[in-house]
């Protein structure tokens, strides 16, 4: 949407050698650096030999049972630290993995609503038309934005609610979408508010990429305002709302790893009054802007389909929790 529209840590590794009991014999320089050679590739990812052998089995460097002892010519390599190496963090969070019932969310209803329409652009006459948003009177729809390359927010919206919506569908929810790319242009955001209604849901939300300034990057989570003028009255929402919205900008952080937007909102929350889309809605709701397509970092992202995936794991854990926890 645009406008008011639309270290790796360092990882450390002790490495101690282990003296055989009883045995003092100094080691010569080229074993001991051969010993540091083996020891640090072992910390790294090498295989740590075994501190023992399995009964009755000959340990390189030791004498098997019942042979005379013999005084080695070279000496003995100590085996390497056992001790496992601690795995570096992968910078990008992997998607929930906790198990979700296959059951979980039968019986509920969402109104998924992907902001925009590939058409839009087709037909500015009629996206253009002013509707009633209550408060005030507000264009019918926008094109949305795009990146640089050419990849339009109504194309990553749609995809991403896609996505979420076979997730919820596994998890038992009833998933409707307040349009799904197969009319020529809008619909227009009263009748996206209407739409949750319509459809009897339980809660609903809408997916958007922002066009903000190319220096900025990041996700925020937008919340209704409270609105009650002419045909807006949207008070009963605005708490259940909020619990959402912190849902969401909780599991949406955790699924991609994108950091709360730091060019708008206040720690990845902004609350709106001007939004069709929730003033009139009578179901929970909130929208998402999943980051900002103006910025080159965050437009690699969201041409990602790996991390379009992430992202509507987010979305649909967010909306189970606020289901299955209230």
């Amino acid at each position: 949407m645009t406008g008011p529209n639309a270290r790796t840590p360092r990882r450390s590794t002790l490495l101690r050698a282990t003296t055989a009991v009883g045995a003092a014999v100094p080691l010569c320089l080229a074993g001991w650096l051969g010993w540091q050679s083996l020891g640090h590739s072992a910390a790294v990812g090498g295989t740590a030999a075994p501190a023992t052998s399995p009964a009755g089995t000959a340990t390189p460097g030791t004498t098997a049972p019942g042979t005379p002892a013999q005084t080695p010519t070279t000496p003995t390599t100590p085996a390497p630290s056992t001790t496992p190496a601690t795995p570096a963090p992968s910078n990008t969070p992997a998607p929930s993995d906790t198990p979700v019932s296959p059951t979980a969310l039968t019986g509920r209803t969402i109104l998924l609503d992907p902001g925009h329409n590939p058409g839009n652009s087709a037909h500015t006459a009629e996206i253009n038309r002013l509707v009633d948003i209550g408060n005030s009177r507000k264009q019918c729809d926008t094109t949305g934005t795009e990146t640089n390359s050419g990849y339009t927010e109504a194309e990553y919206t749609l995809d991403v609610t896609h996505r979420a919506r076979a997730i919820l569908a596994a998890r038992g929810a009833t998933v409707v979408l307040a349009q799904d790319g197969d009319r020529p242009w809008g619909p227009c955001v009263d009748e996206r508010a209407r739409a949750g209604a319509d459809a009897h849901a339980d809660v609903a939300l809408s997916v958007h990429g922002d066009g903000g300034p190319a220096g900025g990057s990041g996700f925020h989570v937008i919340l209704p305002a409270k609105v009650v003028a002419g045909k807006a009255d949207n008070a009963a929402i605005v708490e259940p709302s909020r619990r959402l919205g912190l849902l969401l900008r909780e599991h949406f952080r955790a699924a991609t790893g994108e950091p709360y937007a730091d060019y708008i909102a206040s720690d990845g929350l902004d609350t709106r009054s001007d939004l069709g889309g929730l003033n009139l809605s009578t179901v929970p709701k909130v929208f998402i802007e999943c980051g900002n397509m103006r910025n080159p970092v965050d437009a690699k992202r969201m041409t990602d389909p790996q991390w379009r995936q992430r992202a509507a794991q987010g979305i649909a854990d967010a909306l189970t929790a606020y289901l299955t926890t209230r």
